[in-house]
């Protein structure tokens, strides 16, 4: 069993993952300013792990943290689609000085293990659908902010790499594919779509609601229930190999126009759907070849349709901690 340091670790992903590693009996410490993250995620765990309140970007704390730690789980980053466009400096700072950080923090304790998180979104829009990890990273546009995420991105997995081949004796890379579950955040569209519709069926009598979307409706995304992505986590930290980078989600690749009619037959109503605009760089298609994982053991298990009412369950019941709700805006 090793000492495993969570950075992130109240986030949505992050609290779930340290969840696993205590139940495979590894010892955690969780690293986490509480920017998007809370400790109520990890409320009934508290007494098992050990908790650093300090930003990534500390390198002080950063190192302080990393002493006597066997592995690294690298998680600290700012998500959000929203924060993309808003903050793109806060999000490439929190990025490059974060994993630099970290990266010092591993070589000065001799921590020989690092995995890192990264993300889907350093591939923008690949040639190839379903896509695998050998898909080409690209950032198409500089001046558009919502790069600043998969920019961020590709330089830690550059970072990971590169200091990997001398320094470490095992970095593994992950990029999750639209996770999602309970207290994911409010940021991300299927929290989105559900607070949405409920308003929208709150007050519109009858069995259909109207229904304004980003796009066409024929976008896809491919999303992978957390359970289902904590599962592959462990699957690559048990036996995924040096330098190897590992997609982590579903092949059940689902339209957007789907997605809101499931979130429509949560609350018992058609959906008809309003056309918008696309925001710029949004991706329109995105599914993960899972192969590389699946070999090693991996095989995911909660379909959408399953999952989504679990996820809808909780937002319904614990919609006064929106962040509109304290503004007094619509999410």
């Amino acid at each position: 069993m090793k000492h495993i340091l969570v950075t992130g670790g109240t986030g949505f992903i992050g609290a779930a993952v340290v969840r696993r590693l205590l139940a495979a009996g590894h010892r955690v410490r969780v690293l986490d300013s509480g920017f998007r993250g809370s400790t109520r995620r990890l409320a009934d765990v508290m007494g098992d792990i050990e908790m650093v309140d300090a930003d990534i970007r500390d390198a002080t704390a950063v190192s302080r943290a990393t002493t006597g730690i066997d592995s690294v789980v690298h998680l600290a980053f700012i998500n959000g689609t929203e924060h993309f466009y808003t903050q793109p400096e806060l999000v490439l700072e929190v990025g490059a000085k974060g994993m630099l950080n970290v990266i010092d923090a591993c070589l000065k304790h001799r921590v020989p293990e690092l995995v890192l998180a990264s993300s889907s979104e350093v591939y923008q829009t690949p040639a190839t659908v379903p896509t695998d990890e050998t898909a080409v990273l690209v950032v198409p546009d500089p001046l558009n902010p919502r790069y600043s995420y998969g920019g961020g991105k590709i330089i830690s997995e550059l970072l990971a790499i590169n200091y990997g081949r001398k320094h470490f004796e095992r970095v593994l890379i992950f990029r999750p594919h639209n996770v999602y579950g309970p207290d994911m955040g409010w940021e991300h569209v299927l929290p989105q779509f559900v607070m949405r519709m409920k308003e929208l069926c709150d007050n519109t009598p009858g069995a259909s609601v109207r229904f304004p979307i980003q796009g066409s409706g024929q976008e896809t995304r491919s999303f992978v229930f957390i359970d289902d992505f904590t599962a592959g986590l462990m699957t690559m930290f048990e036996r995924g190999e040096h330098l190897g980078i590992y997609h982590i989600g579903t092949r059940e690749e689902r339209t957007i126009a789907e997605v809101a009619s499931l979130v429509g037959e949560y609350f018992g109503r058609r959906v008809d759907l309003e056309p918008g605009t696309l925001s710029p760089g949004g991706t329109p298609r995105r599914c993960p070849d899972i192969g590389k994982l699946s070999a090693l053991g991996y095989k995911p298990q909660v379909s959408l349709r399953a999952g989504l009412p679990v996820l809808a369950d909780w937002y319904v019941a614990n919609a006064h901690l929106s962040p509109a709700t304290h503004k007094g805006n619509r999410s």
